[in-house]
């Protein structure tokens, strides 16, 4: 993408993910900023305005549906790919998700730091 680092935002409370994904992205080439909460993680998409974000939904303060739906309806808010990266693996869940408009859905249970930095290739890879 045009030469620049894809950048990556991860919005994700558990540090130890948080990390294991920061490092995979890195290794990989990206450039990587993280927030812990949903509130923070709209800030940060703001500042650095990611190419793809990588979305918790249960975070504290502003949990990831609420801050998707804010997201979505910012002026700027359909322009980073939004990854949902979860652990919450119910249908309903994964249809409400969507309507919101993620581009995927993932739980975090089902694949590996390997597997998830292969979907975030294949979507961006769509994008361009």
């Amino acid at each position: 993408m045009n030469g620049q680092k894809v950048k990556v935002a991860i919005i994700e409370d558990d540090m130890a993910i948080v990390q294991m994904y920061r490092v995979k992205f890195e290794n990989e080439g990206y450039e990587v900023a993280t927030a812990g909460d949903g509130e923070a993680g709209l800030e940060l998409i703001e500042s650095f305005q990611p190419d793809i974000v990588l979305l918790d939904l249960m975070m504290p303060h502003m949990n990831g549906l609420d801050m998707l739906q804010k997201l979505r309806a910012q002026p700027n808010g359909k322009a980073a790919k939004v990854v949902v990266l979860t652990n919450m693996g119910d249908t309903e869940t994964a249809t409400r998700v969507y309507k919101m408009a993620a581009d995927d859905y993932i739980v975090k249970a089902e694949m590996t730091p390997k597997e998830v930095t292969e979907r975030v290739k294949l979507l961006l890879s769509k994008a361009v």
